[in-house]
């Protein structure tokens, strides 16, 4: 890690739909405090709202007392995002690939994960529950140079 990479950061929310928007500014936030490029943080947003949209209407079943927790650190070769639910064990390797060409309403959030990341799995936590791990190789830049375009 060098000076300059920003430190890893945390947030809980209630496992409700109308915290996306709180999840998605935290994530990006982070990303361009980290001095990411405009794509890449677009990118990194995306997949983590359809990860979270996905915890909160499948893991969780709409049970909105049930926490959420969002992970973002830095890697030397990029942007880790661990998603921490308390649902049923999941396995997001079980999910088949989709025809990106096909008609159908919803079902595109794990595509749509697999495509914008880099890595994506998940783990059974010993405590019950999942933790979706995402990342995104990329290069932290240092937040005193020019903006990131």
């Amino acid at each position: 890690m060098s000076p300059f990479d920003p430190p890893p950061a945390s947030l809980t929310v209630a496992s409700r739909l109308t915290e996306l928007t709180r999840v998605r500014l935290f994530v990006e936030a982070i990303c361009r405090r980290g001095g990411l490029d405009t794509q890449t943080t677009a990118s990194i947003v995306l997949a983590v709202h359809e990860a979270a949209a996905n915890i909160i209407r499948h893991a969780h079943r709409g049970q909105a007392d049930l926490p959420l927790h969002i992970h973002c650190a830095w890697l030397p070769d990029g942007f880790e995002v661990r998603l921490e639910d308390v649902g049923q064990p999941f396995d997001i390797n079980a999910i088949p690939e989709i025809d990106p060409t096909e008609v159908r309403e919803g079902g595109r959030g794990v595509y749509l994960m697999r495509v914008l990341m880099d890595e994506l799995d998940t783990l059974p936590r010993a405590d019950g529950g999942n933790t979706l791990r995402m990342v995104k190789r990329c290069q932290p830049r240092d937040p005193q140079s020019k903006p990131a375009s």
